[in-house]
């Protein structure tokens, strides 16, 4: 582990901007950037817009790590390059933000009122890779959808037996239990979730220390006891929905937190945009998801 990337995520001012989306959450991406689906043709030319996408944003004058303190990557980024560099080696080396790695395959179908993750063939390998290209962490999300003790047991389970496999690579595993945030019973559901996570924590050797990626939650300071607990690097916030505004007034308001926003960064820039009005929106959208992490 880089112990100087482990204090830059452990003590740093900022958050992490999660440039993840892939598979069926592209073409949304793409077409709330202003890139239509009939601009491009088949996957391929999907994903090369979305890598010239997340290229902008990368290279952009905003995007350092004075107030983005990671990135989290789809894998098919990992495997490209910016300005002729490996990804993970252009954010570090030349913009000194954390690269991390999305891991899941997806999501299988709601059973006990959640989404486990599906199976994920070849982690190890993935893994490997990550570790030979640099990566610090990783990231991998289920859904909780009602307050199912059964459900919300599962899928903590899930998440922190495959974190166990990504400690023993050597790499950080962001743990995302995903909270809906139009689940009637949120707040139930949290109540669960952060009794399961606890119990999980306290089961972690000394040397494991894990990140916890939640929904902002319905009670301000609801995650406080996670944050502080020992084998917690650092609790991120998902945006899950909310409006940048309406995440940035609610992650102020949970002392501790900070953001791991992707649609909730990339809000109101599109492709037709000058490279100058590009920067400037980004610039103000990462200005104020960096005073909402830092409140």
């Amino acid at each position: 582990m880089n112990a100087e990337m482990l204090q830059q995520v452990e003590q740093g001012d900022g958050f992490i901007a999660a440039l993840d989306q892939s598979g069926g959450s592209t073409p949304k991406a793409l077409r709330l950037y202003g890139i239509a689906e009939d601009q491009y043709s088949g996957e391929d030319e999907m994903f090369d817009a979305m890598h010239a996408m997340r290229t902008r944003i990368m290279t952009s004058r905003a995007f350092t790590g004075e107030r983005v303190i990671g990135a989290i990557l789809f894998e098919q980024t990992m495997d490209r390059q910016v300005e002729g560099r490996d990804t993970a080696s252009y954010l570090w080396d030349v913009k000194h933000v954390v690269p991390f790695l999305k891991v899941d395959k997806g999501l299988a179908d709601e059973a006990d009122g959640v989404q486990l993750m599906k199976p994920m063939p070849g982690l190890d390998e993935l893994l490997a890779r990550a570790v030979a290209k640099g990566v610090f962490g990783t990231k991998m999300r289920s859904v909780v959808k009602l307050a199912n003790e059964a459900g919300v047991d599962a899928i903590v389970a899930q998440q922190f037996e495959v974190g166990q496999q990504i400690l023993r690579a050597g790499l950080v595993p962001i743990i995302e239990p995903e909270v809906d945030i139009h689940s009637p019973e949120k707040a139930q559901a949290e109540t669960l979730l952060k009794a399961a996570i606890a119990r999980h924590l306290d089961a972690l050797s000394g040397d494991d220390r894990v990140m916890l990626k939640l929904t902002l939650p319905s009670e301000d300071g609801f995650y406080r006891e996670l944050i502080d607990h020992p084998q917690v690097v650092r609790v991120v916030a998902l945006s899950g929905g909310y409006s940048r505004d309406e995440a940035n007034a609610i992650l102020a308001r949970n002392p501790g937190m900070i953001a791991s926003f992707s649609r909730a960064l990339t809000e109101g820039l599109s492709a037709q945009q000058s490279d100058d009005e590009f920067d400037a929106d980004l610039d103000r959208a990462i200005g104020s998801i960096f005073e909402a992490s830092k409140a």
